[in-house]
């Protein structure tokens, strides 16, 4: 596939994102009709591999409404979110406002952000939790974290596990509730096409633009571009824990968050690395 043709798919992908926007924002899963809680999207194990951000420059990379963007500020850093969607890099700036958090959030396409960001450089580089399946192209996007970061800067990213995006979240019909292999757990296969006026949380059906493309990457491929583009692994973790419940009958962890009943299987993953 040309690169044409992936600039043309996440032009649809953002337009999808755009319609996304006002579904999220109303939705239970963000609740942010409630006391804004962001930290309760991030592990503790997070925490602890990004360490002390007091001072330091941090960018969330496609980052949505900007949940955890608060989360990286309200910890000390001077934080940036990007994102290619200009409804939710409004409501993020909106959100952070009425939080009176000081966050910059500026759009533009992940792999624009070195000319977006005027050429800037920073300590931390965060991204994750739904954001790389939405890119063609993983070697150029290692390109561009390295090119953001200073040196002896830090990339974090805390990603679904492909063998979640392998499950399916709901049975085929006349399926039963068994979690079965239904996706491509390795990537090179191509766009996966997906159409659907329901997205991951509740709220209202998304109106327009409901057409959006997906691209599968194992873990390997990950780490391949990353030492590809010159950075160094420092640690990989595997959790068997979500954030919220992706099936019915996951229970409640002490943490707060969500675990399938056995056997154990990772659902997230967090990379450091540093340039």
């Amino acid at each position: 596939m040309t690169s044409d043709e992936h600039a043309r798919l996440m032009r649809a992908n953002q337009a999808n994102w755009d319609a996304r926007t006002p579904v999220h924002l109303a939705s239970r899963f963000y609740g942010l009709d409630q006391d804004l809680d962001p930290e309760r999207w991030f592990a503790a194990f997070e925490w602890e591999d990004l360490g002390d951000l007091t001072g330091r420059d941090v960018l969330h990379l496609q980052c949505h409404l900007g949940t955890e963007t608060l989360a990286l500020a309200r910890r000390g850093a001077r934080a940036v979110g990007l994102d290619f969607s200009e409804a939710s890099v409004a409501a993020a700036a909106g959100i952070a406002a009425r939080a009176g958090v000081a966050v910059e959030y500026v759009q533009a396409n992940v792999y624009d952000a070195v000319e977006a960001l005027g050429g800037r450089r920073f300590d931390v580089v965060y991204t994750g939790k739904g954001a790389l399946c939405y890119l063609p192209d993983l070697e150029r996007w290692a390109g561009v974290i390295a090119q953001l970061l200073r040196p002896g800067g830090l990339l974090y990213v805390v990603e679904f596990h492909p063998l979640l995006n392998s499950l399916g979240p709901k049975p085929a019909p006349g399926e039963g509730p068994e979690l079965l292999l239904r996706h491509d757990y390795l990537g090179g296969e191509g766009p996966v096409p997906r159409d659907a006026t329901r997205t991951y949380t509740d709220g209202p059906p998304v109106e327009g633009a409901t057409e959006s493309y997906e691209w599968m990457h194992g873990i390997g491929e990950v780490l391949g571009a990353l030492t590809g583009a010159g950075l160094s692994v420092r640690r990989l973790r595997e959790s068997e824990e979500l954030p919220w419940p992706r099936w019915p009958h996951m229970n409640r962890t002490p943490s707060g968050w969500w675990r399938l009943p056995e056997p154990r299987i990772p659902l997230l993953y967090g990379l450091l690395a540093h340039r």
